[in-house]
């Protein structure tokens, strides 16, 4: 109930307002029955967006620190995801990525749309990053089709550490549903997985037209915050 005063009431008509949306390629995500939407992700707008244009309900996979955060807007922020039922996933590790795997297939056995990032984190750089092989995972055990998705202009309407957006219009373009029926029962095979994954991002990075980078965007952060710390411990000295 919740979910939906949010998208009709509450917040739906305030996004249009701010984003000024154009959705392209609607038609291509399923009426009915189950089906994993597989999009990029460059800002946190984009957990709103993509539910506010969809006509179907979808779930996302969320971060578990969206429902821990501290303080009253770490308290607000839980609100709202449990409310419009969005499911917390830890990212810490192997069995956290299990555990993420059965969540999301409890959501595609249901009949019901599962919204997935497959980079696994928001985009630091606006650019495409290597994505991680659960939605493969779930896409070969739950036999259904992946919508890949493009948000477009989300990075520069909130990059990250921007609270309040900036006046930016969006494009969210949905491309054709991508099927792997031929690769049935090959879950467990690693080369396989990573195929179909690679594959999906490829989708994802023709309608986005971004910058590819085959490197987890994780590590790469990572590495990055890694070097400006030694660089902060360690500063140069100036130039005689």
């Amino acid at each position: 109930m919740f979910y939906y005063l949010l998208k009709y009431v509450l917040l739906g008509p305030l996004l249009r307002v701010v984003f000024r949306p154009r959705i392209e390629g609607l038609e291509h995500v399923p009426a009915t029955g189950p089906a994993i939407i597989a999009g990029n992700h460059l800002s946190f707008s984009d957990h709103f967006l993509m539910p506010a244009v969809l006509k179907r309900r979808i779930t996302f996979l969320a971060k578990a620190e969206y429902f821990t955060g501290p303080g009253v807007r770490g308290r607000l922020t839980a609100f709202f995801f449990r409310s419009a039922g969005q499911i917390p996933v830890d990212r810490s590790g192997k069995e956290a990525g299990q555990a993420a795997i059965r969540e999301g297939l409890g959501v595609l056995g249901k009949g019901e749309l599962l919204g997935i990032y497959p980079e696994g984190t928001r985009s630091h750089d606006g650019r495409l990053y290597k994505g991680k092989v659960g939605v493969a995972v779930m896409a070969l055990r739950a036999g259904v089709p992946v919508v890949p998705c493009a948000m477009i202009g989300t990075f520069e309407a909130q990059p990250p550490g921007k609270v309040i957006p900036n006046l930016h219009p969006v494009v969210i373009r949905f491309g054709k549903p991508l099927e792997f029926s031929r690769y049935a029962g090959m879950e467990h095979e690693k080369a396989v997985l990573r195929a179909i994954t690679d594959e999906i991002m490829y989708a994802i990075l023709t309608l986005s037209e971004q910058e590819y980078v085959d490197e987890y965007a994780a590590v790469v952060k990572a590495g990055q915050a890694a070097k400006g710390e030694k660089e902060r411990r360690f500063p140069r000295a100036p130039l005689s």
